[in-house]
């Protein structure tokens, strides 16, 4: 599989112990950065990442931070991105049965180093459920072009 990874200085190290284990186990990664544990502004690294997984250049994308929100969020606002933020092995199962993620964030000054590899490794192994979750994806999917003059559906009374 061809997944993109990208960071700021606070995911850098979990980015080069992920990256190491995906080559390991046989996937093509595509690093969009950052290459230090300098100080860097996320969205920057974030953004390649998600749109390489947007345009299809990508099968899924992992993206890192202090505590993952934010790169959870940049990454989000590129259409077609479902970046679920994980930091126990059953959110990044339910993410994929549930969601269809195609991209995961992890907090590395949150979670241990081996947690972290073991989101990873369920993530990746975790298939997607289908049937009545095929609705919601769609639903979400929607929201991020709205029609023009028409307002976005809710269920607010």
């Amino acid at each position: 599989m061809k997944i993109s990874i990208g960071s700021d200085h606070a995911g850098f190290h979990y980015k080069t112990l992920i990256i190491e284990m995906l080559r390991g186990a046989g996937h093509e990664v595509v690093d969009y950065g950052t290459d230090s544990a300098e100080t860097v502004d996320y969205p920057l690294f974030i953004g390649p990442a998600a749109q390489a997984v947007a345009r299809g250049e990508c099968e899924r994308g992992i993206v890192l931070g202090g505590s993952g929100n934010g790169e959870a969020i940049a990454a989000n606002k590129v259409a077609g991105i479902r970046c679920a933020l994980c930091w126990t092995v059953e959110t990044a199962r339910l993410c994929r049965m549930h969601n269809n993620a195609n991209m995961i964030s992890i907090g590395e000054r949150m979670i241990p180093a081996d947690l972290a590899l073991e989101i990873v490794r369920t993530w990746l192994a975790t298939d997607f459920e289908g049937g009545r979750h095929v609705r919601r994806i769609e639903q979400i999917a929607a929201l991020e072009t709205p029609v023009p003059g028409q307002p976005i559906a809710t269920n607010a009374a």
